[in-house]
């Protein structure tokens, strides 16, 4: 979100985070908060990180 301030919403922050876990190298993802977006599911831990792994 800091890194990417053109995301308007959750699901702009889901297809964002899958694109840069299949472009990287990165092994681990770790939420520190919850997204600010108006659109953010219940389920939102869940969402991210299916989209990252």
């Amino acid at each position: 979100m800091i890194g990417n301030p053109q995301i308007d919403n959750f699901e702009e922050l889901v297809v964002t985070l899958r694109a840069i876990a299949k472009s990287s190298d990165e092994r681990f993802f770790r939420m520190d908060v919850k997204p600010d977006y108006a659109d953010v599911p219940d389920n939102w831990e869940d969402r991210l990180e299916a989209a990252f792994y």
